[in-house]
């Protein structure tokens, strides 16, 4: 069933993309923004058929829930969605996509299409909106005809997308779990969710990375806490945790500069049933402008995961940063800026600082960051070291495979951080050898195979030890290595022991003599030949 309605789902994704490309939209700007509002305004109206469904029996026997629903009048209609659950969008019968296609031969279809749309998403905007950092609302949806460029082509642009959405159910979805949506959420943004979509916007994070990085840090059975992500991409990390720990026990916050990422990380919140934590999405600068305030006071979190953007040029507002006020949060220094090259700013050591600032009395994080750091010496790089060894704060660090991110050659390590933990230990593995390489497009990626993947769980959660590959050490060897986190200088070099007999160690040596005989007569006949070229070049000179 899963792999039948996975691939159906994908052909959907794929038959909006050729729509697109027809109205000379392929690859445009604002491609990504009309194929995720589609999809999404599909999946609310049949998650909408599907809750009737649970609540009246109606709407299940029948083949179209929507034609059933023409059938009722309105005070029963109105007592019906009054009985929904909270993460359903509540639409009109005019606003259901059956409606819509039936209604495609009239004049204006775009305004019409475009209007159901706008109004969907204005009375669902209490639920569905998310926030940027100065409180304003960003609602589900936008017109999208308006990004086809010629008016009279419109109305069939519109007839265009209602049509694929009419002849595709996702009845059979809403049984299907985390693993299912995680490959949908990565088929449908994966043309998208590159390093164009803003200044913070960050490559996806691989699901092997997220789902380290998520059994890492929820490794016994959580409820009420708080999961957080200061720099949110699509949210992918944040759903490996969510899962983890069980969707209904958390409560997701983030934040990312980006809008495009913003909005996919809305997309996925929705399919993965986190619609409570919608309105702690904001879009906004995490380090310029923290949202998350608690009484007065940047919130605490129990859970924080975070690939941060590593290299970005924030001059402009660097001087704010490094004011008296933050300095408890930037408690070991703001990067100066660089006299050339500022786009290449440590930006990364802010959002490593922000993090342990706001990690609560029973804190969590795990924290991608670029091998540099590991051995870096500068001022910041090492009053942070010092800070989670001193504070005893540092759980372990695993050093992840080379091309792990499609797109993006940096060698990269995680970085793990743990305020309950009571021992004085530091875990290191190095995991940099495992993995398959392939070719994706002119990139080489590196795929870690589930083995593999739960050879590092397992390593890192059990604290074992194996030869070049994981070990523990005591905070206190850390500090005498000078501080450096690479897990290679931890592992003791095996000694190779030969054991043979006496009759074979006699063997082995007269080789070696005979051996070492040949090779003295090689270099006497070389000696010999070098003396007669240059008493040969004499006698010519």
């Amino acid at each position: 069933m899963s792999e039948d309605i996975s691939k159906k789902t994908k052909d959907l994704i794929d038959e909006l993309k050729r729509v697109c490309a027809d109205f000379g939209l392929g690859n445009d700007g604002n491609e990504s923004k009309i194929i995720t509002q589609a999809f999404l305004y599909k999946f609310l109206n049949d998650k909408l058929g599907y809750e009737l469904g649970n609540l009246d029996s109606r709407f299940k026997s029948t083949e179209s829930w929507e034609a059933e629903l023409i059938k009722i009048s309105q005070p029963e209609f109105k007592r019906l969605t009054d009985r929904l659950p909270t993460n359903t969008a509540r639409l009109t019968r005019e606003q259901t996509i059956s409606h819509l296609f039936n209604s495609q031969n009239q004049n204006n279809f775009s305004i019409l299409f475009d209007s159901a749309l706008v109004e969907i998403a204005n009375s669902n905007a209490g639920i569905f909106s998310v926030s940027t950092a100065s409180q304003s609302k960003i609602t589900l949806f936008e017109p999208i005809s308006q990004f086809v460029s010629d008016p009279s082509r419109r109305d069939d642009f519109c007839r265009s997308i209602i049509n694929k959405l009419a002849n595709f159910s996702f009845n059979e979805v809403f049984e299907e779990k985390f693993d299912f949506f995680a490959t949908i959420f990565e088929y449908l943004i994966k043309d998208y969710n590159k390093d164009g979509g803003g200044k913070y916007a960050e490559y996806y994070t691989p699901h092997a990375v997220s789902k380290i990085m998520a059994r890492i840090l929820v490794n016994k059975p959580e409820k009420n806490v708080t999961v957080y992500d200061p720099s949110a991409g699509s949210g992918t990390l944040l759903m490996n945790v969510a899962h983890q720990l069980g969707e209904s026990n958390c409560t997701i916050y983030s934040q990312d500069i980006s809008q495009k990422s913003t909005g996919m990380l809305r997309l996925n919140l929705i399919l993965n049933n986190l619609v409570h934590s919608i309105h702690n999405v904001i879009q906004g600068n995490t380090i310029r402008e923290p949202a998350h305030i608690d009484k007065g006071q940047l919130r605490k979190f129990d859970f924080i995961v975070s690939n941060p953007p590593f290299k970005l040029d924030f001059s402009d507002y660097r001087d704010e940063l490094d004011m008296p006020e933050h300095k408890d949060r930037f408690f070991a220094g703001v990067p100066a800026i660089m006299k050339k090259k500022m786009d290449s700013m440590s930006i990364y050591l802010l959002f490593i600082q922000h993090i342990i600032y706001s990690l609560s009395g029973r804190g969590k994080a795990a924290i991608v960051v670029p091998n540099g750091f590991l051995t870096g010496k500068s001022s910041i790089e090492m009053k942070i070291k010092q800070r989670m060894l001193d504070g005893k704060i540092l759980s372990g660090v695993i050093a992840m495979p080379a091309n792990i991110f499609a797109n993006t050659s940096t060698m990269v390590s995680i970085v793990v951080l743990d305020k309950t933990k009571s021992n004085d230990q530091v875990k290191f593995i190095d995991a940099s050898n495992l993995g398959i390489i392939y070719k994706d497009g002119n990139n080489k990626k590196n795929v870690l195979t589930s083995d593999e993947e739960e050879k590092v769980i397992q390593a890192f959660n059990l604290g074992s030890k194996e030869t070049l590959f994981s070990t523990v050490v005591s905070t206190e060897k850390v500090k005498e290595n000078s501080y450096s986190l690479n897990p290679g200088q931890y592992f003791e070099v095996p000694k190779k022991v030969y054991e043979i007999t006496r009759e074979e160690f006699e063997i082995e040596k007269s080789e070696s003599l005979t051996r070492i005989e040949e090779l003295m007569k090689e270099n006497q006949s070389l000696q010999r030949n070098l003396l007669l070229e240059l008493r040969s070049s004499r006698v010519n000179d």
